[in-house]
């Protein structure tokens, strides 16, 4: 096969679907976007767990559902897929002034903050405005701190921000204790978005480290289950002390199985 003629492909494919397949002839932007969500996350777990093969076959249901969006545009005369490609090439173009222009830059840093201010030229009303609204809470509270510090409203090292942590969760507890839930429940993002910031200083992924930690727990809670299984037992007539006992051996045999041990 020639690789350099797979797109013209995909999207030859794409039409005569669109006119030929019940299902693909039903559908709209409006039904296309809970499946493209469910592609996005799909592509995000085999990322996670560095499942390469995965990862192929997932782009490529997301480079799918691109053509789709591209085709009913054209149908309603909005864009068509070369106008997808051309404006996102534009695009890259315009923002990278240090690659395609006379701009120097010294670091990464300073190639962000250019990025930043081209988007406010192009007439964004806010450093802000690039956010979408409908991002997970953790990954955009990561995204507000990241574009923010392009304009120097930042800590200036770990510890202040170490600081701010304690502090949060100090205010945190005292809201618990004098009951009142609203409170509470604000105290309580504040020590989140506090410890995402944490995270970027520490170099740390919070979204990354979170998913790790709930893989983790999803794998040795259902080792606690076959293991009271191979006892004879359910979880539902075991005490917290017996299940905790189960917990703690798997731990102990993840430790004795790791590298190095």
């Amino acid at each position: 096969m020639e690789y350099s003629k797979s797109i013209e492909r995909l999207r030859k494919i794409m039409d005569e679907l669109r006119e030929q397949c019940p299902w693909d002839k039903k559908q709209t932007i409006h039904t296309l976007r809970p499946q493209t969500l469910e592609e996005i996350y799909e592509l995000m777990d085999d990322i996670t767990s560095e499942n390469w093969q995965g990862i192929k076959e997932e782009l490529g249901d997301l480079l799918l559902h691109i053509v789709f969006y591209s085709k009913i545009g054209a149908e309603q005369n909005q864009f068509t897929f070369d106008d997808v490609v051309e404006g996102v090439c534009n695009k890259l173009i315009n923002r990278h002034p240090h690659i395609y222009g006379s701009v120097k830059v010294e670091n990464e840093e300073e190639v962000k903050q250019n990025w930043e201010k081209i988007k406010q030229a192009e007439g964004k009303k806010s450093i802000l405005s690039g956010v979408p609204p409908s991002m997970p809470a953790l990954i955009k509270a990561l995204r507000l701190q990241e574009k923010t510090k392009q304009v120097g409203f930042e800590w200036d090292n770990t510890a202040q921000v170490k600081e701010k942590v304690d502090e949060e969760i100090q205010e945190l507890y005292e809201a618990v204790a004098g009951g009142d839930q609203k409170e509470i429940e604000g105290e309580f993002g504040d020590v989140m978005f506090a410890l995402i910031n944490y995270a970027r200083f520490i170099k740390v992924d919070p979204e990354l480290a979170l998913e790790q930690t709930n893989k983790k727990f999803i794998r040795r809670f259902q080792s606690i289950e076959q293991m009271a299984e191979g006892q004879g037992k359910s979880l539902h007539d075991m005490t917290l002390g017996e299940m905790d006992a189960l917990w703690n051996k798997v731990k102990e045999e993840e430790r004795s199985q790791a590298p190095g041990r």
